[in-house]
């Protein structure tokens, strides 16, 4: 029989069995439960066509003007297909065999797979050199794939000396599905490529690597299983722009989390021998940084929320969930494999046990490009934040250069487009508006009164009013009121009435996605508000997503800052040293924003931009510029607690110097992939927010916040005990 005094002997030890299996078991489930994410996320890569949407007209309010009439175009048209134009272009004047040929490619092209019965007859330009007819496209159809059916089809039906374009709504658009095509494969490849290179080279080493971008692999594919279902179930709203950002954030936001927690993992095995007690302890102080940083990322983001615009605010939502599952797998997942793995995945590198790396007098390290740095600051802090400050303002002249009153929609597309240069067929034949007219909805008794407006306005070349009964669907409108389309002779139709309202359709003298088209959208807008008519269609759309994109930036910027600025407050437990940070990045923001203006005007001699690029420029580089300023200041904090504010700020960037380096070359590698997409926006986003990033990491992180922080001393964590020390 056993005593008493053996079981109590033997509690002890199975205590330690206990937390033995417990140290092995829990690392084995979490990599287990990421896993089986990563295996139910990871085949809806390629399927996130499945539920998004690149149409302009679902991401605007409901209120808006161009939304309600896109609503009632089915009511009024009785069909929601896609409109395309077909251009046909001769080398000289058209024949009357050329004519003939051409008519019957028309003729013929419902019989193409994706295209709708509801075809135009062919119309001749008048100056007899081109012909234009109105194919649309059924909804049900993928678009890439009729549009590009279509193209082949009459192409090959045409007569010798005709050139062929499929352009309208319908052409743009498959151009934009086209472009965003490679986000799925050539993106994703590309950025962990670049990843996988700067791993290499800052760790010599095969396995680290491969661990690091597990982790952010893993984070993406349970991300995107948890987006894919909220986009299947309409609670998100996705786009190709809204995909490829989330992937590019996660990679890179997950990636520099990861660095973070290895470094400190690294840290650590130099002052134990115990894989768990490194582990265990790299977590504890990893733990407020990452968190701190992944939550001020995550607010900044929802602050979207406050958008009219759907595409931004369902942006905010859709890329909190990327970051949220970033920080959980290198707060969850990587800490299990870096367990599992021990020193082993530093190999062939492997931290050896040396706890006295630094010197004892000062906590510096004694050699490196930090060690250097932190000498020349502790040197002439005041004369290296007033430079570096100086250097940064003058780079922050240019951003009155930046141009974001929007863009056309022709210029979304980088390279070759066939609906661009169908555009310009078309605008050199036809009304530049052809196929792409202003809707205006407006009550039945209004309507010539609305008719005469139209007529009267010099942006406008012809007017139309649906009407079921007319051979086209539709009825001319003059000054004498509506007449058929139809034989000579042919009685006026009656117009189509949907409760109480009628339709009339504007063909614009210019091509719709045009600066002058936008204004004559304005001026009608203003012209017919004694009739209470709404005002929609392709340029309305535009100039809706304009102006709603301009309210979003100027309201969710100063909500953003607030925001920010009270999480590091609270962070840093001190106003001072979080006013300084905000102010910096907003610095290093304005250059950011300075120097694109003179790259994207003087070098690659963009268009413009999309009034959302300022916006999510701002949102991504003081996000996550305020990521490294967390990562160095609450290292900072932590030596200064121990060692005093300017030993502190010495010790803090000596310790942090490689790894917020290593963190920003990867997040500007990955920002930068975004270029290979090529879409305006993105490519303009990409070269935004990869310099911002590498403007923070090597000037505001490295030389101008050390400086500023060694230079002002303990008064930078005012009000806080911290500043009030004697140290």
């Amino acid at each position: 029989m056993t005593s008493p005094d053996s079981l109590q002997s033997d509690t002890p030890r199975r205590r330690v069995r206990r937390r033995s299996w417990l140290r092995v078991l829990l690392p084995a489930m979490l990599i287990i439960a990421w896993l089986a994410g990563a295996g139910l996320g990871g085949p809806l890569f390629g399927k996130v066509g499945e539920v998004s949407s690149n149409d302009q007209t679902s991401y605007l309010p409901s209120s808006a003007d161009a939304t309600q009439v896109q609503n009632l175009l089915g009511e009024f048209n009785d069909s929601d297909a896609i409109p395309a134009i077909v251009v046909f272009v001769g080398d000289g004047e058209l024949d009357e065999n050329q004519l003939t040929a051409i008519a019957d490619a028309v003729a013929a092209a419902p019989d193409i797979e994706g295209v709708a019965a509801e075809v135009s007859p062919a119309i001749p330009s008048e100056d007899g050199r081109a012909v234009q007819a109105f194919v649309p496209i059924s909804s049900d159809a993928d678009l890439g794939d009729a549009v590009a059916a279509l193209g082949d089809e009459l192409r090959s039906q045409a007569p010798d000396g005709v050139v062929v374009y499929v352009t309208g709504p319908a052409g743009f658009s498959a151009d934009l599905v086209a472009g965003f095509a490679g986000i799925d494969g050539l993106l994703l490849g590309v950025a962990l490529l670049a990843v996988l290179v700067i791993l290499i080279l800052v760790y010599r080493s095969l396995l680290l690597p491969v661990v690091v971008l597990s982790t952010s692999l893993f984070a993406l594919c349970v991300a995107l299983l948890v987006v894919w279902w909220l986009a299947k179930w309409e609670i998100l709203l996705l786009s190709g722009q809204t995909q490829g950002i989330l992937f590019i954030l996660v990679i890179g936001a997950a990636t520099d989390y990861a660095l973070l927690f290895v470094a400190r993992f690294r840290e650590e095995l130099r002052s134990t021998q115990d894989k768990g007690v490194a582990t265990m302890a790299a977590w504890k102080a990893s733990l407020e940084p990452i968190a701190a940083s992944g939550g001020t990322v995550i607010a900044g983001l929802l602050c979207l929320l406050l958008s009219d615009l759907k595409s931004n605010s369902t942006l905010g939502p859709v890329a909190a969930i990327g970051i949220l599952f970033a920080m959980l797998s290198a707060l969850t997942l990587l800490p299990a494999l870096l367990f599992t793995f021990g020193r082993a995945v530093f190999w062939p590198r492997r931290p050896a046990f040396e706890p006295d790396v630094v010197t004892a007098e000062t906590g510096v390290a004694t050699k490196g490009l930090w060690a250097w740095l932190a000498r020349g600051i502790q040197r002439r802090p005041r004369l290296i934040w007033i430079v570096t400050t100086l250097v940064l303002v003058a780079g922050a002249a240019g951003f009155t250069q930046f141009n974001a009153s929007g863009i056309p929609q022709s210029d979304l597309v980088l390279g070759a487009s066939e609906a661009r240069d169908g555009q310009v067929a078309l605008g050199e034949h036809f009304p530049g508006g052809s196929g792409s007219p202003v809707y205006v909805v407006v009550a039945e008794d209004s309507l010539q009164d609305a008719a005469d407006i139209l007529l009267a306005n010099s942006g406008i070349d012809s007017v139309a009013v649906s009407a079921a009964d007319s051979p086209s669907g539709t009825a001319g409108v003059d000054a004498d009121g509506i007449t058929a389309f139809g034989p000579p002779g042919s009685p006026a139709p009656e117009p189509t009435v949907v409760d109480g309202d009628v339709m009339l359709q504007g063909t614009l003298t210019d091509a719709a996605d045009s600066d002058a088209a936008a204004e004559t959208v304005r001026e009608l807008r203003g012209e017919l508000a004694d009739l209470d008519a709404l005002v929609g269609g392709v340029t309305a759309t535009s100039v809706d997503t304009n102006d709603a994109s301009i309210h979003d930036r100027n309201l969710i910027i100063p909500i953003v800052l607030v925001v920010i600025l009270v999480i590091l407050m609270l962070l840093l437990r001190s106003v001072l040293a979080p006013v300084l940070l905000i102010l910096t990045t907003v610095l290093s923001f304005g250059t950011a924003m300075g120097v694109s203006a003179l790259v994207f005007n003087g070098v690659f001699d963009f268009p413009g931009a999309d009034p959302a690029v300022p916006l999510y420029g701002f949102v991504f580089l003081v996000a996550l510029g305020i990521d490294y300023n967390i990562f160095l200041m609450t290292r900072v904090r932590e030596e200064s607690i121990k060692h005093g504010t300017r030993e502190g700020v010495l010790r803090g960037l000596s310790v942090t110097g490689g790894v917020i380096t290593s963190a920003g070359l990867v997040l500007a590698a990955t920002f930068a992939a975004l270029s290979v997409i090529p879409i305006l926006f993105l490519v303009q986003l990409a070269f935004i927010v990869a310099f911002g990033v590498l403007l923070d990491t090597f000037v505001v992180r490295s030389l101008l916040v050390p400086a500023l922080s060694y230079d002002i001393g303990r008064s930078i964590w005012w009000p806080s005990k911290l500043g009030r020390g004697k140290r």
